[in-house]
């Protein structure tokens, strides 16, 4: 037997702090995991919230300017995010192997690397903000405004990325609480904020949409700086001192592993973002009143896609750090405890909102719209698929856990175009607008059957048992260092 792939006796020494290798692996899922769904379903009330006061204080027009703006500031924060996750998996693996110094550096090479990269996207940004949206055909009564508030956004992007590759390497460590608690901060000054500096309230200007931006950008920098202060506070793994600055400064294995890794990362967000954006295409051409019943299922859509991103976290995180610790024995109860419990939650929201999907849908759409019952048309159709889309998402997980990474954005491309969209232009003579209703199931049924073959019966495993000793090798190349220095942190 492959000595990588025979389980291995923890240390003699205590538990580290947000070693998830010890316990129960379906308590220490849940412990993990609901902080993250909490972190999730916060950013996204945020976002509600915060339109819900652009939309009522300023008007329709500068709804539509952030909805422009945000579009693009989605799809640049995807290949941030991309960086982020590989680097997660990175300090997760070795702080399972219990190297916290190796944890450190690449964690100050993920930040340092993804703070000149936002910045440089910033500036440019910046700059070319004006076509980006004529680009996108921004209505024009709502072009300045949106001119406006992409380019303030785009001066928070470095701050805002920073943070969060600061929470995704938190959660590397697993730490997923410390994220919560300065994602609460953050929601709670841009909700109160908002409104004060949109409309002018007391000693606050009137800024108008402006307002808004600044607004999060203020929330933003003070859950960045407190989160900051919070890690050296309480001491916590990831935080540099002294010597340990000069990690910010990206060394070749990790940049090597981040860049590699993150790249396909980043683009199965944009691959999904695409395919969204596709689907709403095809949905626009079937009227305005469908797209309204769309428009408001989707916002249902959003919080039922929540469990399996918090849940798939949770099991990438886990899983790094029993790849790390060589513990391959505990790999596939970790993935079954997380379809287990993607399928409880899942199952369970999907319940409820086919139970009250009438009153739920009436508050986006208004009790008496024609558009209620198309809207729950489609989501008697297609919001089941959503726990199908859950358990792809935990073997993608645990598969990019291991540095399999392709794969993945194989999967998911794999299920939303040529199967998806094949279907719908196969069946639409004959099912007209259900075949865009039909073809989510038909995706997730395709892709959840990929991701359990290639979970099961392809080579990720190999790569990622050889993964750990190349990059001690090169790490003595590259810093002359020892190859599994332990520097354990109590």
């Amino acid at each position: 037997m492959n000595d990588d792939s025979a389980p291995a006796a923890n240390p003699p020494q205590a538990r580290m702090r947000g070693d998830l290798t010890e316990g129960p692996v379906m308590r220490t899922l849940l412990m993990f995991a609901v902080p993250t769904l909490a972190s999730n379903i916060l950013q996204s009330l945020n976002g509600t919230i915060n339109s819900i006061w652009v939309g009522r204080l300023i008007g329709e027009q500068a709804l539509a300017a952030t909805a422009n703006a945000n579009i693009v500031m989605f799809l640049v924060a995807s290949a941030a995010f991309g960086f982020g996750m590989a680097g997660t998996v990175l300090i997760g693996q070795r702080f399972g192997a219990r190297d916290v110094d190796g944890a450190r550096r690449a964690f100050g090479s993920a930040v340092g690397f993804a703070a000149t990269l936002m910045i440089a996207i910033a500036a440019l940004g910046f700059w070319l903000a004006p076509e980006l949206l004529s680009l996108m055909a921004t209505p024009g009564s709502a072009f300045d405004l949106a001119l406006t508030y992409i380019r303030l956004m785009f001066v928070s992007m470095p701050f805002g990325m920073a943070s969060v590759i600061l929470a995704m390497g938190l959660r590397g460590t697993g730490d997923s609480r410390t994220p919560l608690i300065f994602m609460g901060m953050m929601v709670a000054i841009d909700v109160v904020l908002n409104p004060l500096l949109i409309a002018g309230y007391g000693p606050f200007p009137a800024l108008g949409i402006a307002g808004s931006a600044i607004s999060t950008i203020i929330a933003s920098l003070a859950s960045f700086f407190g989160t900051i202060a919070y890690v050296y506070a309480k001491d916590l793994p990831l935080r540099l001192r002294g010597p340990e600055l000069a990690y910010l400064k990206p060394r070749r294995v990790e940049l090597d592993f981040i860049v590699k890794k993150g790249l396909p990362m980043g683009a199965q967000m944009l691959v999904m973002s695409a395919a969204g954006i596709i689907a709403v295409g095809l949905v626009n051409r079937e009227g305005l009143l469908m797209t309204a019943a769309y428009g408001a299922a989707m916002q249902l859509f959003t919080y039922l896609q929540m469990p399996a991103m918090a849940i798939g976290g949770a099991v990438s995180a886990m899983a790094a750090q029993y790849i790390g610790a060589r513990r391959w024995d505990r790999i596939d109860e970790i993935s079954r405890a997380g379809v287990i419990v993607n399928l409880a939650m899942t199952g369970l929201l999907t319940a409820l909102l086919l139970l009250f999907d009438r009153p739920v849908l009436g508050l986006f759409l208004g009790p008496d719209s024609p558009a209620v019952p198309l809207a729950r048309h489609i989501q008697f159709i297609s919001v089941w698929s959503f726990m199908l889309f859950g358990v792809t998402m935990i073997y993608s997980a645990t598969m990019r856990a291991g540095g399999a990474v392709m794969v993945p954005l194989l999967i998911v491309a794999v299920a939303l175009y040529p199967v998806r969209l094949g279907f719908y232009y196969a069946t639409y003579d004959w099912l007209g607008s259900d075949a865009i209703w039909w073809s989510f199931p038909v995706g997730s049924v395709a892709g959840v059957v990929l991701a359990y073959w290639f979970y099961h019966y392809s080579g990720w495993r190999t790569k990622a048992q050889a993964e750990r000793p190349r990059m001690a090798d090169e790490q003595v190349q590259a810093d002359g260092m020892a190859a599994g220095r332990m520097t354990p942190e109590i």
